[in-house]
């Protein structure tokens, strides 16, 4: 198979396969690129961890050997993710009601050039997403006055990253390196507001045009009269491939390796923020009445919905031939891309618009990564690493069909060399169990009708095969 067949066969691979992403540690984003990364904690900053360098730190392609390089992976995300109702007791678990949802896979793909000083490469990556599926008989699916409205609560975020990127050993210390980043990002929703929580958006002022005959006007006065018991919004393709909403942006980021010993090694990335068009689609907005539900159709358009910039900053350190150390510090900035999710939905039958901001006010993140490989032989290569983020969302502002909260993992992993050509590479990790409340209504939320407690947990693995020529 030649070369740029190989390109377009694993491009084609990690494009298609994308669409099943879900449930990233980071918030939004996957705890680490590509398996080395992955089994080490997700640090990548300031060591080779091949192909996937690209994905956080493009002046690391400068540390693979010389030559061609081809690359195909798969992620598999299984996820552990239980709603308590703290008023009633009841509870509903995410599982598998529907076709596009858990367990969920990511598979990626990148082909890398090193002639000289250049290094070259160019690949497909799910970055990160969310998934949930509650399904449509839970008490989240349960109107102002407790009837079941048969309406369903779920979501798939899939953002999908295409580097381009380039590095150049400057000298025998110091590196730089760049990507520019084409970005598609897709979104499937089923999102139920009791009444309590549209009069709560109402009078923050999150609703608006309020005008009598607008949409708006028109909830504000079903709930006036006492009859309104809740506002859906369902904007889900139930298809392996496909979302309700997407939209495609770009990014890019810099970065550079700078050798203080033969032994030690800084790193440095900054990866900017993304610049995406607004995610655009069909939905159906439902006012759910005691009267009976008023469906309406329409255009749907989530604005400004971007990934955060973040700054990292790493060192690796070799003791010995055998043992290598590695530890990375990152700030990600989420607060400048994550106050509001804006949403606008325009009526198909002339009612008009109406925009709501759905409150998250996400803080900024700080992670430590760390990680460890020892080399047992020629073949075999043994990882681990630990990872700690603090907590990026409030408590105030979760959403059920938005539970991105897990902060600590556990990973392990290995490299099994089958010739100097073909490397088979795994990483296993695990995300602790994280509770987080909302107070719902009662407590000022606008993201919960009833208090809920929300718990986490996730398992992943990942698989890569590379191949040099």
């Amino acid at each position: 198979m030649t070369t740029r067949k190989i390109i377009a066969s694993a491009l084609v691979s990690a494009l298609a396969g994308g669409a099943q992403l879900a449930q990233a540690t980071d918030v939004f984003r996957l705890e680490g690129y590509g398996a080395i990364s992955r089994a080490m904690g997700g640090t990548a900053v300031a060591h080779d961890v091949g192909a996937a360098g690209m994905m956080t730190n493009p002046a690391t392609l400068s540390l693979m050997a010389e030559g061609d390089q081809a690359m195909i992976g798969l992620d598999l995300v299984t996820t552990d993710i239980t709603v308590r109702n703290t008023r009633t007791g009841e509870s509903v678990s995410s599982e598998t009601h529907a076709n596009n949802r858990g367990p969920y896979m990511a598979p990626e793909a990148a082909y890398t050039k090193r002639i000289g000083a250049w290094s070259f490469g160019v690949g497909a990556f799910a970055q990160g997403g969310l998934g949930t599926e509650y399904g449509r008989g839970s008490f989240l699916s349960a109107g102002q006055n407790g009837a079941n409205t048969g309406l369903e609560n779920s979501s798939r975020l899939l953002v999908l990253n295409i580097p381009f990127a380039a590095s150049f050993k400057i000298n025998d210390k110091l590196t730089v390196g760049g990507s520019l980043d084409a970005m598609w990002q897709g979104l499937n929703l089923d999102l139920l507001l009791t009444t309590g929580q549209v009069g709560t958006l109402l009078g923050a002022g999150r609703v608006f045009p309020a005008a009598p005959g607008s949409i708006a006007g028109i909830l504000g006065g079903l709930a006036g009269a006492g009859t309104l018991q809740g506002a859906h919004f369902s904007l889900t393709k139930d298809q392996f491939l496909g979302s309700g909403v997407d939209a495609w942006g770009y990014g890019g980021k810099l970065g550079m390796l700078y050798k203080v010993t033969p032994d030690t090694t800084l790193g440095a990335s900054y990866t900017f923020k993304s610049q995406m068009s607004d995610m655009e689609g069909q939905a159906t907005l439902t006012a759910v009445d005691t009267g009976g539900n008023i469906a309406l159709g329409g255009k749907i358009t989530i604005k400004d919905f971007q990934m955060p910039s973040h700054l990292d900053v790493g060192i690796s350190q070799r003791l010995g031939a055998q043992w290598l150390l590695t530890a990375d510090v990152s700030r990600v900035f989420w607060k400048d891309v994550m106050k509001d999710i804006k949403v606008n939905f325009v009526h198909d039958g002339g009612l008009g618009d109406i925009n709501i901001l759905l409150p998250q006010d996400y803080k900024d993140q700080t992670i430590l990564s760390l990680g460890a490989a020892y080399e047992l032989n020629d073949q075999l290569t043994l990882r681990g690493g630990f990872r700690f983020a603090t907590q990026a969302l409030r408590s105030s502002t979760l959403f059920a069909v938005i539970p991105a909260t897990p902060r600590k993992h556990l990973s392990a992993g290995l490299t099994y060399a089958f010739s100097k050509q073909a490397k088979l590479d795994f990483a296993y990790s695990h995300a602790f169990k994280e509770t987080m409340d909302n107070p719902g209504v009662a407590g000022g939320s606008s993201n919960a009708g009833d208090p809920i407690s929300v718990t986490h947990a996730q398992n992943n693995a990942t698989l890569n095969f590379r191949y040099s020529f």
